[in-house]
């Protein structure tokens, strides 16, 4: 894990943190962000809400680490990781919002973290990881079943989510642990991403999203989508993946299900049934006895 060098206050009080309280405010606007982006979903469609929430991450990260001072300062193998997770970034949130818009956020949720609960399973194969594998897998099935009907579209997009959930843990943490000047190293590098991003979803999502700007209160919707969703969670998850290894991190957001359910009821009034519950509630146990490694 990357070593945290000291510098600006502002670096001094990230470092003096717990990287636990990075999660936390992560947890509560992962799922907060994409909850008011389904909201907007009924005035602008999916893709347009996708490229104001990547557009306007973009232009936040731009203003405030200038993250193009990294040219120069980045290697091939480098340069080549941020394209890959700017593409990444537009990929697996679009797959997310055309999730979202047919199935319910708890159980896109669900879906999303098996991933997850995958790589914590690779960094450390024992028996209990096993067991903790087949609860998450036999929770996901519960939820596929219960939606199959309904919408096996939106399941595919779901499940490809979870692909390129995958990938942005394994990419993020490699960014988060590549040096190139202090603790918001990891940060400059994914403002570096997010611009890349906006480029890849500008050509599928702007011209969806060109009615936000003749209503001022849907364009500020839009922006605050995307600083909920792209600057706060992802600025706090850089932070705690610098300092924790990343079977452990990927443990930690495979509790994020039960956050997608309290959200989901409380801002989008989606009340999950028994079985639903009962799904979700295998995922979380699979999470609860599973063993990271310590490395």
């Amino acid at each position: 894990m990357a070593t945290i060098a000291p510098g600006t206050r502002l670096t001094r009080t990230a470092a003096s943190l717990p990287p636990v309280s990075f999660f936390a405010v992560s947890a509560i606007f992962h799922y907060l962000g994409p909850s008011l982006a389904v909201l907007l979903f009924a005035r602008i469609a999916a893709p347009g809400v996708l490229w104001l929430r990547i557009a306007a991450a973009a232009v936040v990260f731009a203003i405030w680490r200038r993250p193009w001072r990294l040219a120069g300062r980045l290697d091939r193998r480098q340069l080549v990781t941020l394209l890959a997770l700017g593409g990444v970034l537009a990929g697996m949130n679009a797959l997310f919002y055309l999730a979202v818009a047919r199935l319910p956020l708890a159980t896109v949720g669900a879906i999303e973290f098996l991933g997850t609960v995958v790589l914590a399973a690779l960094g450390a194969r024992t028996r209990r990881n096993a067991a903790a594998l087949a609860l998450c897998v036999g929770g996901v099935a519960v939820l596929t079943a219960i939606q199959a009907g309904a919408s096996p579209l939106g399941l595919v997009f779901a499940f490809g989510n979870c692909a390129g959930f995958m990938l942005y843990v394994v990419l993020g943490h490699r960014v988060a642990n590549t040096r190139v000047s202090d603790v918001f190293g990891g940060i400059d590098q994914l403002g570096a991403a997010m611009l890349i991003a906006a480029v890849a979803v500008t050509p599928a999502g702007l011209g969806a999203a060109l009615p936000a700007f003749t209503h001022p209160a849907w364009l500020a919707w839009g922006i605050g989508v995307g600083v909920c969703s792209s600057v706060i969670p992802y600025v706090t998850d850089q932070l705690a993946m610098a300092r924790l290894s990343r079977a452990t991190f990927a443990l930690m957001l495979a509790l994020l299900p039960a956050v997608a359910v309290v959200i989901g009821a409380v801002v989008l009034h989606q009340i999950p049934s028994v079985r639903e519950l009962a799904g979700i509630a295998l995922v979380i146990a699979g999470i609860a006895i599973h063993q990271a490694d310590t490395t």
